[in-house]
């Protein structure tokens, strides 16, 4: 059966989710609620239909939900509060990607154009692989996990709930990123990350905590 999509957020990120959406072909119709409602009526060339707090009223047993929020402890708020509703979710997944067969994605969670999710890997609930980032062999991510657009994750990394890979960061191999750190852009990692920490640099250092 093919669905209606209700989109959580029209924002830039939520463009990106509803253009991966229409590319995938699963869906015969796409629209956005957002809390900017009404003065926001559109985003790009989808319709903004209603505030976000008004989602119940679009659940229905031929509609799927995804939350488009880019913070990944709202995005993990409102999510919840979703689910305990009942509302059923999307994972969207953009026909350039290569997603393993071998592999687990989340749901809710949003695989953006040129993404790579390799063998045995697994991606948590509600993660967004953004543009052109490569999550390669026996990864494990979290839920509400951000890798930003040309991240690089070498084999056996693991990254746990709520943290974020900033844009054109590299990973090496087996190390973990501790629950929700930031690690800034263009950073190498070379070792473990504790939890609610802040790195920046190659070799990425901490720079402050993440409370």
């Amino acid at each position: 059966m093919i669905n209606k999509l209700i989109i959580i957020g029209a924002s830039g990120h939520g463009k990106v989710a509803a253009d991966c959406a229409e590319a995938s072909r699963r869906f015969s119709e796409i629209r956005f609620l957002d809390q900017a409602y009404p003065e926001q009526k559109t985003n790009a060339h989808w319709d903004v239909v209603a505030h976000a707090d008004e989602a119940m009223k679009y659940v229905a047993s031929d509609t799927l939900f995804f939350v488009a929020i880019g913070n990944n402890a709202i995005r993990a708020k409102v999510t919840d509060e979703l689910l305990a509703q009942h509302c059923s979710f999307a994972t969207l997944v953009h026909p350039s990607a290569h997603v393993s067969r071998h592999s687990e994605i989340g749901l809710g969670s949003l695989i953006c154009a040129n993404a790579t999710v390799n063998i045995a890997s697994k991606i948590g609930q509600g993660c967004i692989i953004n543009t052109a980032a490569s999550v390669d062999h026996d990864c494990v991510l979290g839920d509400f996990v951000h890798v930003a657009p040309g991240s690089r994750l070498a084999g056996n990394v693991t990254v746990e709930d709520q943290s974020f890979i900033g844009i054109g960061s590299a990973i090496i191999q087996g190390c973990t990123i501790g629950r929700r750190s930031i690690v800034g852009a263009g950073s190498t990692v070379l070792s473990n990350i504790s939890e609610h920490t802040i790195v920046a640099g190659s070799p990425a250092k901490k720079i402050n905590n993440n409370n």
